[in-house]
């Protein structure tokens, strides 16, 4: 598939074999030589298979698109029910990752302005993407990714190591953390001596966080005796890698604690999934009484979860006690999450286990999605799954591919279909009903898809 005319600078290859003057439409090769048309021309073709083949198939303009020509056109109208996975190869994954994290990039020429954000902030968002770049610099080479990431960091973090913008520490807020996974890095490369400050600052919240009586991390000072999904990957991969950068095993023996309590207090026999939380107290309305779990399997703090296992497994070492404890439950999730991966799609719905509450509202996520191929493919490249969960790997990325991928009118690709949020108690309150679930807004370009769908193409990559 070619964007534009294949020998141009600008000209996007992802899949290979294309035989343009043999096949293309006159019409639209006249057209492209018109300068004004050159570089928003959009044509979609391969060879002579696949929808090419007929010609009442092809998709294709010489003309830009418009916002509503664009909005129309996610890849599954390009292609119809032709694979395009049949010749995606190593360059096809880091290109479709480039093109993604590029498209964050320019919507953001500030990294703080990650998640819509208009003034700066150090938030959860902002470290999902820039790890993600990180990531993408780590496989490319590109220094362009580093020093977005640097220039981030550089403004949020003080002389003396402490986090400005708005971070406040005694709101004991786990969402807080997510960032510092990316100072790791930034120290060992720069070796600048506040990045290794604010990882020590950051470290210190996490001892005086507030905790369950059992020992696991309370969300937020604004949520007590609650343990959410979610903030285990805020917190666990950071104290996991600190446990390493410190030579601190305490901290390591933490993070293994809080990713093993979590499972036992939100895991459901019967569909073998999490709910998002747990409260100690059983007070909260969306508690259940008895057991204090929430109600429902919200895809994306699931998301969270597995990510955190298999981010955490980086740093776990082989001869912790625990650390076989934590593979097998990345293990029984990764059986759990094939078992409601949606048969027509390849992806998954909002609520997991409720595909037959699609009439109701229920749908098809991206975030949740990208974050469990990410997950599953990572597992697989180190050895924690069995090769077969390639399957559900490819088959979830088909269905981003198909249903969450579109072309903007100039040519960068978005991701739709994203939860905006989602959470429990607070003010409004939510109640964590079916109803609450699919009544928060759904956008486009949301960094929790975004960087989870960089690191999923990243892990594809590495398996070819």
């Amino acid at each position: 598939m070619y964007l534009g005319r294949p020998w141009r600078a600008y000209a996007m290859t992802l899949f290979m074999n294309c035989q343009l003057p043999a096949i293309i439409n006159p019409a639209g090769w006249e057209n492209w030589r018109n300068p004004a048309n050159e570089k928003t021309a959009r044509y979609f073709e391969y060879a002579n298979t696949g929808p090419g083949a007929d010609r009442s198939r092809r998709v294709g303009w010489s003309h830009e698109l418009t916002e509503v020509e664009a909005a129309s056109i996610p890849l599954h109208r390009v292609f119809g029910d032709w694979d395009p996975m049949v010749n995606l190869n190593q360059q096809a994954y880091m290109a479709l990752a480039k093109r993604v994290a590029d498209a964050e990039m320019a919507r953001n020429p500030m990294a703080w302005m990650i998640d819509f954000n208009k003034t700066p902030r150090w938030n959860y968002t902002h470290g999902v993407v820039c790890a993600a770049l990180l990531d993408l610099w780590e496989a490319t080479g590109d220094e362009r990714y580093v020093q977005y990431v640097k220039a981030y960091a550089d403004t949020a973090i003080l002389a003396d190591g402490s986090v400005g913008f708005n971070y406040k520490r005694s709101n004991y807020n786990l969402d807080h953390i997510t960032p510092g996974t990316i100072l790791f890095r930034l120290s060992a490369t720069y070796g600048t001596e506040k990045y290794r400050l604010a990882i020590d600052f950051l470290r210190q919240q996490l001892r005086e966080q507030p905790r369950t009586s059992v020992g696991g991390f309370w969300h937020k000072k604004v949520y007590p005796h609650q343990m959410w999904l979610d903030g285990l990957f805020m917190a666990t991969p950071f104290l996991a890698q600190y446990a390493v950068f410190a030579k601190e095993p305490a901290a390591m023996d933490d993070a293994v604690k809080q990713l093993l309590l979590v499972a036992e207090k939100t895991f459901d026999p019967s569909t073998g999934l999490y709910t998002h939380a747990w409260d100690e107290s059983k007070s909260q309305a969306w508690a259940d009484p008895k057991t204090g779990k929430s109600h429902h399997f919200w895809g994306r703090s699931v998301g969270w979860y597995a990510m955190a296992l298999v981010d955490a497994l980086d740093f776990i070492p082989e001869d912790h006690p625990q650390r076989a404890a934590v593979i097998k439950v990345f293990g029984d999730l990764a059986q759990s999450l094939v078992r409601w991966q949606d048969a027509e799609t390849g992806t998954w719905y909002q609520l997991l286990n409720l595909a037959d509450r699609k009439a109701d509202g229920n749908y098809l996520e991206s975030s949740c999605s990208a974050m469990f191929v990410y997950a599953l493919a990572k597992g697989v490249n180190q050895g924690y799954l069995d090769q077969a969960y390639m399957k559900a790997v490819y088959k979830g990325f088909r269905g981003i591919l198909h249903h969450f991928l579109v072309f903007n009118p100039d040519g960068s690709l978005s991701i739709t279909q994203t939860c905006s949020v989602a959470g429990l108690g607070g003010n409004p309150y939510r109640d964590g009903s079916f109803e609450y679930y699919i009544s928060e807004r759904v956008r486009q370009d949301d960094p929790k898809a975004i960087g989870p769908f960089i690191r999923a193409c990243l892990e594809l990559s590495k398996a070819h």
